[in-house]
């Protein structure tokens, strides 16, 4: 193949507490690298000034280390990307400038990545790929939508939540019980070994395929201040009981709108992707649902449903196939709109 049509591209993932960078080459994912800030763990939630600052300290072993490990020299690379957004407007201008610097010091072009659409093209890291058109349920501390996938280019969000995202109820729940920061994946285990159906939550009915789960945090506050009469173990004894019939009843709402997006549309190919599509309970009940109503299901590696830079290197490379690039002047978009 002649160098001037290999893609070697070099992305830069930095919107919240991950600073990661990764390679790819032709389409394929040579290294992927990851450094977690473990300093939010004690303010039970992300810092934004504390998370620039660590995406400073980081971004220059990460590039070198994703470099290293994909055997890739600087002047191998075609291109480099990074996440515009959304986004921690600090997190996201340290990836920027970095990406940014490094593009005009090799005289490179840049490729800026939506955050969520490279969650749904997380996809096309491994086969199987899903086939176009698909639906694709994102699934985030910041973003819950359903979104119809026609290409890789070309999506559009059927809805979404109106008020918080179904990884911030998670993470909500978990801090009500007393459980340290990051607590989705903690509700995820606990509920392994509980009842779902021990206590009842209500669901807000939202119309068409939007969703709501400001409602169910509040439900949740005072289901907990009313057990609280039990005594103040209430909580340690129910604790399986409790995470379980929660993490049920978020995860029949999110099934309730796919199921209905699946209806609507008459679509089969059915596709998760996000930080919350790690969560077991979920994985679970989507193959159990997609064998039940004939869907082929997708859901990404774990190491690819949070983030990380392997899902902006394949959004990139599509970008970069249709000569989607971007000038120097772009500039960090911390709420960045769907295009």
């Amino acid at each position: 193949m002649h160098t001037s049509m290999r893609h070697v591209i070099l992305a830069i993932e930095s919107s919240c507490d991950e600073t990661a960078a990764a390679v790819l080459i032709n389409g394929k994912i040579q290294s992927n690298i990851i450094a977690m800030q473990t300093i939010h763990q004690k303010y039970g939630g992300v810092v934004p000034e504390l998370a620039s600052r660590a995406h400073q300290q980081h971004i220059v072993p990460v590039v070198s280390a994703a470099l290293e490990k994909a055997k890739v020299q600087k002047t191998d690379l075609t291109a480099i990307a990074f996440t515009q957004g959304p986004g921690l407007l600090g997190s996201l201008l340290v990836g920027a400038s970095f990406a940014k610097a490094m593009a005009l010091a090799l005289n490179l072009p840049l490729v800026a990545v939506h955050h969520m659409q490279a969650h749904i093209l997380s996809h096309f890291i491994d086969e199987p790929y899903p086939a176009f058109p698909f639906l694709c349920l994102t699934v985030s501390g910041g973003h819950t939508q359903i979104v119809l996938v026609k290409s890789h280019l070309e999506m559009e969000i059927l809805g979404q939540t109106q008020d918080d995202a179904v990884g911030e109820a998670f993470d909500k729940t978990a801090k009500l019980l007393g459980l340290p920061y990051p607590g989705g994946p903690l509700i995820d285990k606990y509920a392994a070994t509980g009842n779902p159906r021990a206590f009842s939550f209500p669901i807000v009915e939202m119309p068409g395929l939007d969703f709501s789960f400001s409602g169910i945090k509040t439900a949740f506050l005072y289901f907990l201040r009313n057990q609280s009469s039990q005594g103040p173990d209430f909580i340690q004894k129910h604790l399986p009981d409790i995470c379980a019939s929660m993490q049920y009843t978020l995860i029949q709402i999110l099934m309730k709108k796919l199921k209905q997006a699946a209806l609507q549309t008459g679509i089969r190919e059915i596709a998760i992707a996000g930080g919350v599509s790690a969560n077991v309970g979920l994985r679970n009940t989507l193959h159990e649902e997609g064998q039940r109503l004939g869907w082929n299901v997708y859901i990404p590696k774990f190491e690819y449903c949070t983030d990380n830079a392997a899902m902006i290197a394949v959004a990139a490379y599509y970008k970069a196939l249709a000569g989607q690039f971007a000038s120097q002047e772009v500039t960090p978009m911390p709420r960045m709109e769907w295009k």
